[in-house]
C-alpha cells in the first residue's frame, strides 16, 4: 500500500484523537494549510474504508476515526510498515542529518540525493535549511566541490544534537521497545520508520546492556528519573559507547569536574561506567563521567523533595531567588513565598548550569507554542536571565522551560471540586506541572491531579481516575485517555470537559469505580496509618534535634575564617553532634573552595555540608566581633559578619533533608527574613523555625 506522507500523518493524528479534533488542529500539527487538508481528506477516506472505519464530521468537535479497536490497531501498524517514499522536507531534513553524523568522511550530493530519491536541487535546498539548524548547537556544515558535505564542530555538540534528533522523531514507547525486542538496524528507510533509521545511529547490541545498567541507578539515585532524563541517559550513553569505538573522544571542563567530584551523582556515574568497561569489553575515559553526572543531576524532582543544602545549590538558589523576584516584580505579583517554586526551579537549574557551561544546547519541542502562548512571560523571563545570568548565555529553547515553570505557578487556582485526574507526561517536572494546573484552573470540575510516568503506568491501576489526560501517545494501553499537548488549546479542553460529562452520564460505572476505591482505601488503611506514623516519627525527631541544639554564639577574638570553623566544629563535637569534628571541618574547607558560600546584599555566609562525621542535623549561627571577607554566591568579595552552619548526616532520610532545606530556603525569602538572621535574636528566628515546621506538617497532612 502506497500512502503519501501527509496523509500517513493524519492518519496518526486521528487514531490518536480521543473524542476529535478540527481541521485547523491537523492543519497546525503538520504545518500546512487547512486547505490542503482539506484537499487529502478523500484519499484519507477512503484509506479508513479499507480497514472498516469511517471517517465522521461533527459541528463543534471535529473529525474523528470510528469503528473498532482491532480494527484501528490493525491501520495503525500497517502506517508503520508501509513504504514511505514520499518524505515530509522534516523527515527528509533528518535522514540528511543522521547520514552525514554516521558517515567519518564528506558525503557527495548525488549519493544524499539516490538515497533519497529526490533532485540534487531539493537536497541543496534541505542544506541550506540545516545549516541554521546546526549553528544552534555550534556546528558547521562543511561543503565542498569536488569532496561533498560534511558537518564539523565539538563532538560533544555533535552528541547534543544527534540526542535531540532522536528525541524530536522517537517516542519513548517505540525507543523502549527497541531495547526489550532488540530490534537490529535496518538499511533501507524505504521499509522502515524514520525513527528506527536515526535509531540506526546507536548499537542494538549495546543498547540492552546499557539500559540494564541506567535501570539499576534509578534506584541508586535519591530522587527518580523521570521518562524524558532515562530515555536521554540511555540514547547519550548508547552514543556515547558508539562514538568512542570509532575514536571520537570528549573533553569535559577541569572545573565543572570538580565541582562535580563530591556529588552521590558523580560515584553512581563512575561506578557505572566502570561496569560498562566491563560489559562492553572497552576503555571508557574519564571525562565521560562529568556528562553522565550532569544526566543525572538532570533528574526531576517531586515537588515534596528539596534538596538545597546539597554542596553546589545554594548559589543557584540564589540565583533562582533573584529570578523569582525579577519576574514578580515585573508582574506585580507575591511570589516570594512559594517554596514550591523555588525548589523547583533549583531542581531545573542546577543541571542546566552545568549544561551551559558545556554548551550542550537542548531543542525545546513546546517553544513555538510557549512563545505563542506566554510571549510577555517570555520577554519577562527572558529580561530577568540576562540580569541574574549576565556571563551565561541562555538560547530561547532553555527560557522556555524557565517559562513553564512560571506559568505552572500563575495558572495555579484554589477551585476545588470532586473529580480525580491522572496526567501521563514525559517532559519533565515543570512541563506535568503546568498541565496539571491548568487542567485545574480551566475545568473547575477537577479537584485532584496526579503526575505519574509511562513507566508507572504499566503497573498501576487506573480505574479510580475520572480523566487520563496524556501527553504522550500510550500504545500498549487499553483504557481510554485524551491526548493532548502540556500546554492546552481551547479544543482540547473542549474535548476533556466531553469526556467528563460522558463520564459523568455513566452513574453506574462511576459508582463501581469509587466502590473499588473504597475498598482499595480500606485495606491499604493500615499501611497507610503506620506509614504516616513513621513520618511524624522521623520529622518530630529531626525537628526536635534542631529545635532542642539550635543556638547564636559570638566569636570575639579577629580570626581567619578557617580557625573559625575549627573552633566551631571542636564545640559541636563536645556537645556530641559531631564524632569527626576535624573530618567535617575539611569538608567545609573544601566546599569554600567550590564556589563563594556568602550571600550577596548581606553580612551572612552559609557554610554546610554532608557528612558521616556529623551524628545528628543541626543549625547554629556564629556571630563575628571581626567581619572577614569571605567570596559571595556572585562571585564578589564581601564582609562577612555572620557564619550560618547547617549540617547533616550524609545518610540523612528524606525527611530530614526536607527540613533541612526548608531552612536553608528561609534565608534568602525576603529582606525581612535577612534581617532576621543577621539580627541574631535567638528567640525570634527559633519561633520562626517552629512556625515554619507545623506549616510542613499541615502541607503533608501530619498535623
Amino acid at each position: 500500500m502506497y500512502i503519501t506522507a501527509r496523509v500517513r500523518k493524519m492518519l496518526q493524528v486521528l487514531l490518536q484523537a480521543y473524542e476529535g479534533i478540527t481541521v485547523k488542529e491537523i492543519a497546525a500539527t503538520l504545518d500546512v494549510s487547512e486547505r490542503t487538508i482539506h484537499r487529502d481528506l478523500k484519499e484519507l477516506e477512503d484509506l479508513a474504508k479499507e480497514f472498516q472505519l469511517n471517517l465522521v464530521k461533527r459541528a463543534g468537535v471535529g473529525l474523528s476515526l470510528e469503528g473498532k479497536k482491532e480494527d484501528k490497531d490493525r491501520l495503525n501498524r500497517e502506517l508503520v510498515q508501509t513504504a514511505e517514499l514520499d518524505l515530509s522536507s522534516d523527515e527528509r531534513q533528518a535522514v540528511i542529518l543522521s547520514i552525514l553524523f554516521e558517515a567519518q568522511e564528506p558525503i557527495k550530493l548525488y549519493a544524499l540525493s539516490s538515497e533519497l530519491r529526490v533532485t540534487t536541487a531539493t537536497v541543496r535546498n534541505d542544506l541550506d535549511q540545516l545549516e541554521v539548524e546546526l549553528e544552534r548547537y555550534n556546528l558547521q556544515l562543511i561543503r565542498k566541490r569536488g569532496s561533498g558535505v560534511q558537518i564539523t564542530g565539538k563532538e560533544a555538540n555533535k552528541r547534543a544534537a544527534i540526542s535531540n534528533l532522536i528525541s524530536q522523531y522517537v517516542e519513548p514507547y517505540d525507543f523502549i521497545s527497541l531495547i526489550k525486542q532488540n530490534i537490529q538496524k535496518k538499511s533501507a528507510i524505504q521499509t522502515d520508520k524514520i525513527s528506527n533509521r536515526l535509531l540506526g545511529l546507536v548499537d542494538p547490541d549495546k543498547l540492552h546492556a546499557i539500559e540494564g545498567r541506567v535501570e539499576q541507578a534509578r534506584h541508586e539515585l535519591p530522587n527518580d528519573l523521570a521518562d524524558s532524563a532515562y530515555v536521554g541517559l540511555v540514547v547519550h550513553l548508547a552514543l556515547a559507547m558508539e562514538r568512542l569505538n570509532r575514536g571520537e573522544k570528549i573533553r569535559f571542563d577541569p572545573t565543572s569536574w570538580k565541582q562535580l567530584q563530591g556529588t552521590r551523582e558523580f560515584a553512581i556515574a563512575k561506578k557505572m561506567l566502570l561496569d560498562l568497561e566491563v560489559s562492553l569489553n572497552m576503555d571508557i575515559p574519564e571525562d565521560e563521567i562529568g556528562y553522565i553526572t550532569m544526566h543525572l543531576l538532570g533528574a526531576k524532582l517531586r515537588a515534596d523533595q528539596n534538596y538545597l543544602i546539597e554542596d553546589t545549590s545554594m548559589d543557584i538558589a540564589y540565583k533562582a531567588k533573584a529570578l523569582i523576584d525579577h519576574v514578580g516584580n515585573q508582574l506585580d505579583v507575591d511570589l516570594t513565598k512559594n517554596a514550591v517554586m523555588l525548589n523547583d526551579l533549583v531542581a531545573h537549574l542546577k543541571p542546566t548550569m552545568y549544561r551551559l557551561k558545556q554548551e550542550m544546547n537542548i531543542k525545546n519541542p513546546l517553544l513555538k507554542e510557549i512563545m505563542d502562548d506566554y510571549r510577555d512571560l517570555f520577554d519577562v523571563v527572558r529580561a530577568g536571565v540576562l540580569e541574574v545570568f549576565p556571563d551565561t548565555p541562555f538560547p530561547d529553547d532553555e527560557i522556555g522551560y524557565l517559562v513553564l515553570h512560571f506559568a505552572a505557578i500563575l495558572l495555579h487556582d484554589d477551585t476545588k471540586t470532586d473529580l480525580q485526574a491522572l496526567v501521563i507526561c514525559s517532559s519533565g517536572i515543570g512541563t506535568a506541572k503546568m498541565l496539571a494546573t491548568t487542567l485545574q484552573q480551566r475545568i473547575p470540575e477537577i479537584r485532584h491531579v496526579d503526575n505519574k510516568s509511562m513507566f508507572d503506568l504499566q503497573d498501576m491501576p487506573v480505574g479510580g481516575y475520572d480523566i487520563i489526560v496524556s501527553t504522550i501517545p500510550l500504545q500498549g494501553f487499553e483504557g481510554e485517555y485524551v491526548l493532548a499537548s502540556p500546554i492546552l488549546t481551547k479544543q482540547e479542553v473542549h474535548r476533556i470537559k466531553k469526556a467528563i460529562r460522558q463520564k459523568k452520564l455513566t452513574v453506574s460505572s462511576k459508582q463501581r469505580k469509587r466502590q473499588e476505591q473504597d475498598v482499595k482505601t480500606s485495606s491499604a488503611s493500615a499501611e497507610t496509618f503506620t506509614g504516616k506514623l513513621r513520618k511524624v516519627e522521623v520529622y518530630s525527631r529531626v525537628m526536635l534535634q534542631i529545635l532542642d541544639h539550635f543556638s547564636v554564639k559570638k566569636i570575639t577574638n579577629e580570626r581567619t575564617t578557617k580557625d573559625m570553623l575549627h573552633i566551631v566544629c571542636t564545640e559541636l563535637a563536645q556537645e556530641g553532634l559531631l564524632s569527626e569534628p576535624d573530618y567535617v571541618f575539611q569538608k567545609l574547607v573544601e566546599r569554600e573552595k567550590l564556589s563563594g558560600l556568602g550571600i550577596p546584599d548581606t553580612t551572612l555566609g552559609l557554610y554546610h555540608t554532608r557528612s558521616n562525621g556529623v551524628n545528628r542535623p543541626s543549625f547554629t549561627i556564629h556571630h563575628l566581633e571581626h567581619a572577614v571577607t569571605i567570596k559571595g554566591m556572585d562571585d564578589q568579595e564581601m564582609q562577612m559578619t555572620t557564619i550560618l552552619l547547617m549540617l547533616a548526616p550524609e545518610a540523612a532520610e528524606q525527611e530530614t533533608l526536607e527540613v533541612m532545606s526548608l531552612l536553608s530556603g528561609l534565608i534568602i525569602q525576603g529582606r525581612e527574613r535577612i534581617q532576621l538572621f543577621e539580627s541574631g535574636e535567638e528567640a525570634a528566628i527559633k519561633q520562626l523555625f517552629i512556625e515554619e515546621f507545623q506549616n510542613l506538617l499541615h502541607k503533608n497532612n501530619l498535623l
